[in-house]
């Protein structure tokens, strides 16, 4: 996958005059997972309120019964307290993952930062096993610069 070429698609979307925010990020997830072949599930997650816990916002894949996450707990969660990034390439392996799909084999969490702070997280789910690279990780990096920009 040519991440190149999807940088001016998600420019598009964020400058776009129609649509509000969650509309700019639904059809955010919509566009990573038809283009990738490997990103079955993409969504956004951000900090709810003053609580210690993350919210899903919007995603394109499987409906997910994961819409509330602890900070802390699976790798959402790690990366909550953590702000870096976190690849799984292979979920079976990590002790504290919370299974979204039996059919998920990796996962990639990439912070979601405005003005310093986390605030929220963009999480790929996989059904091929360590599909992930740092080209994935960078492009996601740029994917959330330019979200942060409208929120």
């Amino acid at each position: 996958m040519e991440f190149e070429t999807l940088k001016p698609e998600i420019d598009r979307i964020i400058a776009g005059t129609s649509g509000n925010t969650e509309e700019k990020l639904t059809a955010i997830c919509e566009l990573l997972r038809n283009s990738v072949p490997y990103y079955d599930w993409v969504g956004f997650y951000f900090k709810n309120g003053d609580k210690e816990e993350l919210k899903l916002r919007s995603y394109a894949g499987e409906p997910t019964d994961h819409t509330i996450i602890p900070f802390g707990k699976g790798i959402c969660g790690q990366v909550a307290v953590s702000n870096e990034n976190f690849v799984v390439p292979d979920v079976k392996a990590q002790d504290n993952y919370i299974a979204c799909s039996i059919h998920v084999k990796a996962e990639v969490v990439i912070p979601l930062f405005v003005n310093g702070e986390n605030i929220g997280q963009i999480d790929i789910d996989s059904h091929t096993p360590d599909p992930f690279t740092p080209e994935d990780e960078a492009f996601l990096e740029y994917v959330n610069r330019q979200v942060a920009t409208i929120l």
